[in-house]
């Protein structure tokens, strides 16, 4: 195993300050990426942090690194081709609830599915707050917001159960107001070959009075204090992934070491595609455009 050289923390501090609402969980998603880098043993210089829109998409201009803030719905499309273009670069994806399991939704499921080697960690506030309120892909049947005054009508989408079966060999869940442990499951992720999902528990306390610190402080338990749970076990993860209520499981929930995309891609054998020649002889060029016009 290599050596893991950790940087200060400050290494990744950024120069500007975060602007969200006091209290906002997105605070402790910051630190813990910030965090989770540092004790991954990963240099400024060599990660790239993606997001698309909303109030947690602004989370790249806070972290001294390589940042590109994309559009709604697409961060793990652009995540996927910077990670392809040059496999050396750690690609962390960072995004919202709405952003990730809305209109982003195909993307995600087809990234897990080719187990891309990206790292998303999604702040699930389980409301749409950059827009004021309204219902989300993971707020809770019945919920009264802004866009369902008499109640959620939908079935919110299950983020852990929807990665399980969709591929993704690391899925996790964290909770802003466990930072610490928060931290650790994001260097993990980072660390690990191949697609890493961390769906964090990010309260909105603008928008979201249902879904707050103290709801979640009284009811989520770690996984690793469960005596005898392996997170080698896909069923027991998805039996675990199920659970919500009284408890809800935080932690790891599964982790399987398979066959990267960027390793089973012939093109990519050569290096990363960045450092490849990929200048064509004059003659094959002109044949190309011949055969193709």
């Amino acid at each position: 195993m290599a050596t893991i050289v950790e940087l200060p923390v400050e290494s990744f501090e950024g120069i500007v300050d975060p602007d969200w609402c006091p209290g906002c969980g997105d605070f402790g998603v910051l630190k813990g990426v910030k965090m989770g880098a540092t004790k991954a043993g990963v240099s400024p210089k060599d990660m790239v942090i993606v997001s698309g829109i909303g109030c947690s998409s602004n989370l790249p201009g806070y972290v001294h690194a390589y940042g590109v803030h994309s559009l709604h719905g697409r961060a793990v499309a652009v995540a996927s081709g910077i990670k392809l273009a040059n496999t050396d670069l750690k690609v962390v994806i960072t995004g919202g609830d709405g952003d990730g399991y809305g209109i982003g939704i195909a993307h995600f499921i087809h990234a897990m599915r080719r187990n891309l080697d990206l790292t998303y960690v999604v702040m699930d506030n389980q409301i749409y707050g950059l827009t004021t309120g309204q219902a989300s892909p993971t707020t809770l049947k019945d919920a009264r917001t802004k866009s369902t005054p008499n109640g959620n009508v939908e079935f919110p989408i299950n983020p852990i159960a929807l990665a399980l079966v969709s591929g993704a060999t690391f899925v996790a869940r964290a909770f802003s107001g466990e930072p610490n442990h928060m931290a650790d499951l994001i260097s993990a992720g980072i660390q690990h070959k191949g697609f890493a999902l961390i769906d964090v528990f990010s309260p909105c306390v603008t928008y979201n009075k249902l879904n707050t610190y103290q709801y979640f402080k009284k009811r989520v338990y770690k996984l690793e204090d469960e005596k005898g749970y392996d997170p080698a076990n896909v069923a027991k993860a998805t039996e675990r992934s199920q659970e919500w209520g009284d408890r809800i499981p935080i932690g790891l929930f599964y982790r399987s070491e398979q066959p990267t995309y960027e390793s089973s891609e012939p093109v990519l054998r050569k290096g990363p595609i960045v450092r490849q020649n990929m200048h064509l002889d004059k003659g094959v060029f002109q044949g190309l455009v011949t055969e193709l016009m």
